[in-house]
């Protein structure tokens, strides 16, 4: 036997026998000699968010109705399973190359998946609508909230540029459209024009947004925005009495006018602002530093204080004496004696600027009693005292002692 191992030959002949006994052993199927059966473990897969791609003629037709992604179940060896999951080297298309327009229903493909796996589609065929395809030119209308203007702010027209947008889409959309908007987007208060770009919304009667091509897709909005104002006169209010002996002569302001702010409708009500003058606290010659008040309504008002200049009259007394009193409303069949004054005269005292009581007369003054409706007998009667306007007047006898008889005559 060692010999035998020895030999070469022997060597080289029990290895043809060993070969052709293993060669023997493997079945026969058929299949090429590079055909390799590589045993493995037979699975399955789900893989979800597979897009779909459809083909058609894209410049004249719209399709509709093919969702954007599926999900595939795969079957097939592990390895080939884990291999398509991890590269994702397949499509799942729809081919519409040949459709003519309406609606139909197709079949989704797989395509580019190892021979080793089978594949199913979820949905496996979906309807779809065919559409031709057409552009149309719509105006764009700016849209903002009006609450984001300040108070006392006002917005002009918005100008959009372009203000005019080109929209592609299926013939059916594009009859749905009612409104293209361009909608302003801004959470700060505006007190100032602004310039911003915006998206292009195109929605139908009942606000839902249309699935459509727009060229341009953004647009640029101004909006012009401008304080409200307007000028008004100041007026001087007076309030109270001057005290005793004081004659306000004038009160000169150094602002005649003053601009306010607020809203429109507000503004159009407002005619005037006033300053307030206390005559109760005025005693001499003066200067004071006065509020503009303003309307409810109003937010702002320019000058907010304006200068008084107030001038005061030099107050001066005097005594006019031997004023006459002179009766009225005596009937014609009565004759009256006055008693007390005796004299028929009083004295008034009067007081007011210095230029008008020292030109003033016993003539200036009309003192009178008034007997109407009398009828015989001594009467108290008021003394009445009229005169110059500007004067303050004080009779030293308030009232009369009458005596009323009967005329003989």
């Amino acid at each position: 036997m060692d010999k035998l191992m020895d030999n070469p030959w022997f060597i080289k002949i029990l290895a043809l026998v060993l070969a052709v006994l293993l060669y023997s052993s493997v079945p026969h199927t058929g299949k090429k000699i590079t055909d390799v059966n590589v045993p493995g473990e037979q699975s399955t897969a789900t893989i979800t968010n597979i897009p779909v791609n459809v083909y058609y003629d894209t410049e004249n037709l719209v399709v509709s109705g093919i969702p954007s992604k599926v999900e595939i179940t795969l079957k097939g060896p592990l390895t080939h399973i884990q291999s398509a999951k991890a590269l994702k080297n397949f499509e799942v298309y729809v081919d519409l190359t040949k459709a003519k327009v309406g609606k139909q229903k197709v079949k989704l493909k797989v395509r580019n998946l190892s021979d080793k796996l089978t594949a199913t589609v979820k949905p496996s065929s979906v309807n779809v609508s065919v559409q031709e395809k057409i552009t149309k030119e719509f105006k764009v209308e700016a849209e903002y909230n009006t609450s984001q203007i300040e108070e006392g702010y006002s917005a002009g027209q918005p100008v959009v540029e372009p203000d005019n947008v080109k929209i592609t889409g299926a013939k059916s959309i594009i009859d749905r459209i009612t409104y293209v908007k361009a909608v302003l987007e801004e959470k700060n208060k505006l007190r100032e024009s602004i310039t911003e770009d915006a998206d292009i919304q195109v929605l139908d009667k009942d606000l839902n947004k249309l699935n459509v091509k727009v060229e341009p897709d953004t647009v640029e909005i101004t909006i012009p925005v401008k304080v409200n104002s307007k000028t008004v006169p100041i007026n001087i209010v007076r309030n109270g009495t001057a005290p005793e002996g004081v004659t306000i002569e004038s009160i000169d302001i150094d602002e005649k006018e003053a601009t306010i702010f607020g809203s429109e409708t507000v503004l159009d009500k407002t005619e005037k602002v006033r300053v307030e003058v206390d005559l109760s606290k005025i005693t001499d010659n003066t200067t004071l530093t006065l509020p503009v008040i303003i309307s409810n309504g109003i937010t702002k008002v320019t000058p907010q204080t304006v200068e008084a200049t107030v001038v005061v009259k030099k107050q001066e007394e005097k005594t006019i004496s031997d004023v006459p009193v002179t009766i009225k409303g005596l009937p014609d069949e009565y004759e009256a004696t006055i008693n007390d004054p005796g004299n028929q005269m009083i004295d008034i005292l009067v007081n007011g600027p210095a230029t008008a009581v020292t030109r003033v007369k016993p003539k200036d003054f009309n003192v009178y009693i008034d007997l109407s409706d009398l009828e015989e007998g001594e009467h108290d009667v008021d003394i009445h005292v009229e005169g110059p306007p500007d004067l303050k007047m004080k009779p030293t006898k308030s009232s009369a002692k009458i005596t009323i008889n009967k005329n003989n005559a």
